[in-house]
């Protein structure tokens, strides 16, 4: 078979764009490495999505998902690791299969940064978390850390501010970078504190099970005893599978202003592009973009 579309990654711009291609009568398929909603489904609480005064990411974008899926577009849970974009039939490989299609639509986003320190790898999953909505409840009346001073990680720490029994957030910065809003919601918490201009330097652990963090803040070494940790200090983006086939910019990142590529055919849409901001709403708006390009591109 060979698509209209095959729309690599499966979050708000990858949905968006299949949404006006199928509206289209477009043949779409999208291959997604992890889940349904990437990133922005583990976001606990989304309070600036226009509609919604609040919701979780996972509804959210289960919301995107089922109004795609009604409109019958084909979806693969599987990683992309190279693709082909001669001529004008492109291919996208993946682990098992190979997929034809005229036209592809580079939505594969980012995903979670980490410190890089000893033994972190291992402590994942064991007292190191990256998502509060998954892992939060776990936490419950303990005490907690959160990585970061941006929206998401404020976020995170307001949602588990109801959950634990103490937040402390750990930003390397003298200031947090989050909304205002955000930084007004965590003042009036009583069992949230701010560590500024503080860096961890090594993690403690007992069993394989993290047990605190010695970090350095304000050029004073110190000791933190937590039951948790979660790590919220930005996304790498997820396009090794380009393999120099598409300009990327110093962080990987592929280098277009409007979500064309130096390849007819190609397009690229949310956090997978260069961009100044990440939000889900400029993401669903990038693959509007990349979609009505991708319909004119087939129309020719």
């Amino acid at each position: 078979m060979i698509y209209d579309t095959i729309i690599i990654g499966g979050g708000p711009a990858g949905l968006a764009s299949a949404l006006y291609l199928l509206r289209d009568g477009r043949k779409v398929l999208i291959i997604e490495k992890e889940t349904v909603g990437g990133t922005a489904s583990s976001t606990p609480l989304i309070e600036n999505y226009p509609g919604f005064k609040a919701i979780s990411g996972s509804d959210l974008t289960s919301a995107m998902f089922d109004q795609v899926d009604e409109l019958g577009v084909d979806f693969e849970i599987e990683e992309v690791t190279d693709i082909k974009v001669d001529g004008d039939i492109k291919e996208v490989i993946t682990e098992d299969n190979t997929y034809k299609a005229k036209t592809i639509i580079i939505a594969s986003g980012s995903s979670y940064r980490t410190l890089n320190l000893p033994h972190e790898k291992e402590l994942i999953g064991h007292g190191i978390h990256f998502c509060v909505a998954c892992d939060g409840p776990f936490y419950k009346d303990k005490d907690v850390a959160i990585v970061g001073g941006g929206n998401s990680a404020c976020i995170n720490a307001y949602s588990m501010s109801n959950i634990a029994k103490h937040v402390t957030i750990l930003q390397n910065l003298d200031h947090l970078t989050c909304e205002q809003d955000l930084a007004n919601k965590l003042e009036k918490c009583n069992n949230v504190d701010i560590i500024y201009n503080s860096g961890i330097k090594e993690y403690l652990y007992e069993d394989d099970t993290l047990t605190g963090v010695k970090l350095e803040a304000d050029g004073k070494m110190q000791t933190l005893k937590l039951d948790g940790l979660f790590l919220n200090i930005g996304l790498i983006p997820q396009n090794g599978f380009v393999n120099g086939k598409l300009d990327v910019d110093q962080r990987g990142y592929l280098v277009s202003e409007d979500g064309t590529t130096k390849v007819p055919g190609i397009f690229v849409a949310g956090d997978s592009r260069t961009k100044k901001y990440a939000q889900i709403t400029i993401a669903v708006a990038d693959g509007t973009i990349a979609a009505l390009d991708a319909i004119n591109y087939l129309n020719k």
